[in-house]
């Protein structure tokens, strides 16, 4: 399979395996402690007060960055790997299913918006496909092959990383694609919220944000939900500025969508360049960007 290169004119021979583990898949090898599926520290829910169950969930929810924080040598590691590759013209793809799949595309489409970058360099894939970002589809995720199949069609190459996406650590679709990504020497990662999970054993790099039982036994859109919306954002937000798309603290590659940010971005400049405010509206919609506003400002000048 030759495939080109998103940013080069070169191309990549890459030669796929076919899917792996097309036999069935076997998670009760190893030691593995679903923590996500275990009874919540707090008991008779529907007996208790708004105020009480407000106040119980907030301490479980601040849990949650502790348990990230004790992943980031992981998501550095990761990170700095991403950065290498997207420099040579790679992306990064994002896998899961229900929750965690919608948080994967959640994040890949907020990408465009806040640093300017094209919407094929970072891709959410949910099991499913479109209809499950609002609706479940029976089955979808117990598929081993289909996510690989999915990569496949998106021209994977070995510039590109996976990240798996399973907070329970368990799911099919995930585990298929990581492991044929793997098997063919494509960077992966997972994120999970179990220690030692199936995904874990499939991906090159391991993060686990171990938040302990859901406040609703089992409801992974909480604690889960939320430690894994925070790894994102930390795996892209830092890519993108090591990448450069951020300079001092500001988003000056933003896209220009609306009027709030057309003020946000002219606000930028006149701080940046000390021009007055019409100037740099003038000069922001003349240019599209904040970046090239303030690149070409000593030639403009």
């Amino acid at each position: 399979m030759k495939i080109k290169e998103n940013n080069e004119n070169k191309q990549t021979d890459t030669n796929f395996n076919s899917p792996l583990g097309v036999g069935g898949l076997s998670i009760g090898s190893h030691s593995f402690i679903k923590i996500t599926e275990q009874p919540s520290l707090h008991n008779d829910l529907d007996k208790k007060t708004v105020s009480q169950l407000l106040n119980e969930m907030n301490e479980e929810d601040k849990k949650v960055p502790y348990a990230v924080e004790k992943a980031i040598p992981e998501i550095e590691a990761l990170v700095e790997k991403i950065v290498v590759r997207m420099k040579r013209g790679g992306r990064i793809f994002y896998l899961g299913a229900g929750t965690s799949g919608r948080l994967g595309v959640l994040d890949a489409s907020e990408i465009p918006p806040t640093f300017g970058m094209s919407p094929h360099l970072v891709v959410g894939l949910i099991a499913g496909g479109e209809r499950a970002l609002r609706n479940p589809v029976e089955n979808a995720e117990d598929d081993l092959n289909k996510g690989w199949e999915e990569l496949v069609e998106h021209k994977i190459n070995r510039n590109d990383t996976v990240i798996g996406i399973a907070a329970s650590g368990t799911t099919p679709y995930v585990i298929g694609a990581l492991r044929n990504a793997r098997a063919n020497g494509i960077l992966t990662a997972s994120v999970s919220c179990n220690p030692n999970s199936p995904i874990a054993q499939e991906a090159e790099i391991k993060i686990e944000a171990i938040v302990e039982p859901e406040f609703v036994t089992g409801s992974t859109r909480l604690k889960s939900g939320t430690a894994q919306k925070l790894i994102l954002n930390m795996i892209t937000t830092v890519t993108m500025i090591k990448l450069g798309r951020v300079k001092g603290n500001k988003m000056v590659n933003m896209q220009l969508s609306n009027a709030k940010l057309i003020d946000r971005g002219a606000r930028m400049i006149v701080d940046e360049l000390d021009v007055d405010y019409e100037l740099a509206k003038n000069l922001l919609l003349i240019h599209g960007s904040v970046k090239d506003v303030i690149d070409n400002y000593s030639v403009i000048g």
